[in-house]
C-alpha cells in the first residue's frame, strides 16, 4: 500500500462507519476512492441534481442546505454526505456547499454498492442518517417549526438598537437616553482606549439605583456591569440561549471582527424569534411564576428528544438541559424571595453530582445544597432558610426534577452548613473515608453555585480539592469506587445482561459506562489539582499527568458514544411516555453500535485496571 492509500486508510479508520470495518476490507476501500478539492464557495451537489458518490471530508467543511437554502447541518472533517442519493431516490434533495476550501474523499456508487452488500451494517448506518436528515427538514418546511435555532444571531439584532454612552456621563443622562431610544440596556463606552466596556440594564436602574438610594448625578461607570460577557456575531441562537440560561442574563452584546460592538440580544428578541418553537422555555423561565414552571423540565426533556432525533451530541443536549434547569433552580430563588423576603445572611445554592458537571439527562434527579454565611445562627435563621430550600427542592420536583431518594438537596439539614462547617465536613471525608462519606464526597467534589454568593461557594470547593490532592488515602479509595463499577462485558467481550426482573436481558450503560467513567474523571481531575469539574473537561486537564494522553482521548471517545447511546435511547422513551432509563436491550441495537459499545467498555475496562495498579485498592 503507498503512502496516500495508507493515510487515507487510517483517516477512515478513525471515523464511523468505517471504523468498524474489518482489516481487509478497510485496507481495500482508499483504492477506490478519488480524491478532489473543492473552493470555499463551491456548489458540490444540487437540489434536484443525480448524485452516483459519496463523499467523506477530510478536512474543511460542508453545509448541507435544504429547499429556501435552510440550513440543515454543517459537516466537517471526518463527516460524510450524498449517501441520501445512494440509499435511496438518486436525485438529491439536499444542495452541498463548501464553506471551506475543503479536500474530499469521493467513493462511487459501484464501490459503494459492493461495500454495503458485503456489509449490510453500513447500509443501515447511513439509512439511519438519511432518514434522521429527512425529518429534520421535513420539520424545516412546516411553518410551524422553522429553523431559528441555527439563526445566528447577528441576523436577530434589531437596526438602531445599539445605544452608547460614555463611561463619564451621568446616570440619569444614561437612563434619559434609554427612555427616549426604547431600550431595555445601554452599552457604556470607556473614556480611553484601555477603559473596559460596561452595559447598564433597567433592571440595574431599579436595583442598583432607585433601591438603593443611588444619586443619578453619579457616573454611569459607577454601576454599570463590567467586564462584560459577549458573544460573536456568527453564534448561533441556540449557543446563544445556552450562555443566557446558564448565566442568568438577559443581554448580551453581540461583537463582531473580535472587539467591535455591533449590537445587543435580549431576551425579549430570543422570545420574539422562538414563539413558535417550544425551545423558548430555555429563555422564557425567567418571568414565569411557579405554577407556569410546573413540569418545565419534562417539557426540556422533550425539546431534548428533538434535538437528539436531529443528530445533537450528547454534550449540546445535556448543556441545554442543565442550563435549563439552572434557569428554574434560579427563577424558584427569585420567587422564594418574592414571598419570604430577602435571605437574613449571605448564602449560596450549589448543585452537585451530574447539574453541577453540567451532564443532564431527561432521567436526572436533583442533588443540591446550601452553604451559609458565617453569620449564620440556627435560632435566627434556620427557619427562615429550610422554607427557603423546600420552596426551591419541591418546585424543581413540580417542573419535573425528581427529588434526590438520597435525601441529597439542600431542604434536609445535613447539607445546609457555613462555609467553614462545608470546610470540616470534606475535611473528614477527606481524611478518614468511610463508606457513606465517600459516596457523599465523590458527589460533593461536583460543585457549583446556581444562586448567591459564588465566592463563597468556590471558596469551599477550592479548598476541597486542594486538600483531596495531597490525600493518597482517599485517591485509593476513590480508585476501589472507580474501578468496582464493572463495564457490563465478558471475557470474551460478550456482554453481560441482567438475569431478571423488570429490566431483564438489558444492559446498564449507567453503572459499568457512564457512571465508571465520571467516577475515574473525578479521581483524575483531583490527582492534577484542577477545580473543573465537568467530565470532559476533567480528563482534558488531566491529560499527560494523571493519564496518558492516549489514555485521555480513548476515555473520552468512550464517555461520548456511550453518553450518546444512552440520549438515543432516553429520547426514544420521552417520545413513547415511557420513563427514561438506562437500561438498554442489546439485542435491538445495530451491530455497529453494539460492536462500539463492546469497544468503549473494553477501553473502560483496561483504564481500571490501569488504576487498580497504581492504587492499593484491594486492601480497601
Amino acid at each position: 500500500m503507498t503512502v496516500e492509500l495508507d493515510e487515507v486508510r487510517g483517516f477512515l479508520a478513525q471515523h464511523e462507519p468505517f471504523s468498524h470495518l474489518p482489516d481487509e476490507a478497510l485496507s481495500a476501500l482508499p483504492r477506490h476512492m478519488q480524491i478532489i478539492y473543492v473552493r470555499r464557495g463551491e456548489v458540490i451537489i444540487s437540489r434536484g441534481q443525480v448524485n452516483d458518490n459519496l463523499y467523506i471530508i477530510r478536512s474543511g467543511a460542508v453545509d448541507v442546505l435544504a429547499e429556501g437554502d435552510a440550513l440543515i447541518d454543517r459537516r466537517e472533517s471526518g463527516r460524510n454526505f450524498g449517501y441520501s442519493t445512494l440509499v435511496g431516490a438518486p436525485e438529491s434533495e439536499y444542495t452541498m456547499v463548501a464553506v471551506e476550501d475543503s479536500i474530499l474523499l469521493v467513493l462511487p456508487r459501484e464501490a459503494f454498492t459492493t461495500l454495503i452488500d458485503e456489509h449490510p451494517d453500513i447500509l443501515r448506518f447511513f439509512q439511519s442518517l438519511s432518514r434522521r436528515v429527512a425529518a429534520y427538514a421535513q420539520e424545516l418546511n412546516d411553518p410551524g417549526n422553522s429553523d431559528t435555532l441555527r439563526t445566528n444571531v447577528s441576523e436577530m439584532i434589531k437596526t438602531g438598537n445599539l445605544v452608547t454612552v460614555e463611561a463619564t456621563a451621568s446616570i440619569r443622562d444614561a437612563a434619559v437616553r434609554m427612555t427616549e431610544c426604547d431600550v431595555s440596556c445601554i452599552v457604556v463606552t470607556p473614556g480611553d482606549k484601555d477603559g473596559e466596556i460596561g452595559i447598564l440594564t433597567d433592571r440595574d436602574l431599579r436595583g442598583r439605583v432607585v433601591a438603593q438610594g443611588f444619586s443619578t448625578d453619579a457616573p454611569v461607570s459607577d454601576v454599570m456591569t463590567s467586564p462584560v460577557r459577549t458573544i460573536g456575531a456568527e453564534t448561533l441562537l441556540f449557543e446563544a440561549m445556552l450562555v443566557m440560561s446558564e448565566h442568568g442574563i438577559h443581554h448580551l452584546p453581540v461583537v463582531e471582527s473580535g472587539s467591535e460592538i455591533i449590537g445587543v440580544l435580549t431576551s425579549s428578541d430570543v422570545m420574539h424569534q422562538l414563539q413558535s418553537d417550544p425551545i423558548y422555555l430555555a429563555a422564557d423561565v425567567a418571568g414565569s411564576t411557579r405554577e407556569e414552571l410546573r413540569d418545565a423540565y419534562k417539557r426540556a426533556a422533550a425539546v431534548a428528544a428533538r434535538f437528539v432525533e436531529r443528530g445533537s451530541s450528547a454534550s449540546d443536549v445535556q448543556h441545554l438541559l442543565t442550563g435549563i434547569a439552572d434557569a428554574i433552580a434560579r427563577r424558584l430563588a427569585e420567587l422564594a424571595y418574592e414571598e419570604l423576603g430577602p435571605a437574613p445572611v449571605p448564602f449560596a445554592f450549589v448543585a452537585v453530582g451530574s447539574q453541577a458537571r453540567r451532564e443532564m439527562g431527561p432521567a436526572s434527579d436533583q442533588d443540591n445544597a446550601l452553604v451559609l454565611s458565617e453569620l449564620y445562627d440556627e435560632a435566627a435563621h434556620g427557619e427562615y432558610f429550610q422554607r427557603f430550600t423546600d420552596y426551591i427542592c419541591m418546585g424543581l420536583a413540580d417542573a419535573g426534577q425528581a427529588l434526590c431518594p438520597g435525601d441529597m438537596m439542600a431542604s434536609s439539614p445535613q447539607w445546609r452548613m457555613t462555609e467553614s462547617e462545608w470546610n470540616r465536613t470534606f475535611h473528614g471525608w477527606i481524611t478518614a473515608p468511610e463508606s457513606e462519606a465517600l459516596l457523599n464526597a465523590q458527589v460533593f467534589f461536583d460543585f457549583r453555585c446556581l444562586f448567591g454568593d459564588e465566592e463563597m461557594a468556590q471558596r469551599v470547593h477550592e479548598n476541597a480539592v486542594v486538600s483531596a490532592r495531597g490525600s493518597k488515602r482517599l485517591h485509593a479509595h476513590l480508585a476501589a469506587l472507580a474501578t468496582r463499577r464493572e463495564p457490563p462485558i465478558g471475557f470474551f467481550r460478550g456482554f453481560v445482561v441482567e438475569r431478571s426482573g423488570e429490566y431483564a436481558d438489558t444492559l446498564d450503560v449507567k453503572k459499568g459506562g457512564t457512571a465508571a467513567v465520571v467516577q475515574m474523571a473525578r479521581l483524575y481531575g483531583i490527582l492534577a489539582g484542577t477545580t473543573v469539574v465537568g467530565t470532559q473537561e476533567r480528563i482534558e486537564q488531566a491529560a499527560g499527568e494523571s493519564i496518558s494522553v492516549r489514555g485521555a482521548e480513548d476515555l473520552q471517545r468512550a464517555y461520548n458514544h456511550i453518553s450518546n447511546l444512552a440520549l438515543r435511547h432516553q429520547a426514544e422513551q420521552v417520545r413513547t411516555g415511557e420513563t427514561p432509563n438506562y437500561h438498554i436491550d442489546p439485542s435491538k441495537m445495530a451491530s455497529l453500535d453494539r460492536d462500539a459499545l463492546r469497544d468503549s467498555f473494553r477501553i473502560i475496562k483496561a483504564l481500571q485496571a490501569a488504576m487498580a495498579s497504581k492504587f492499593p485498592v484491594r486492601s480497601i
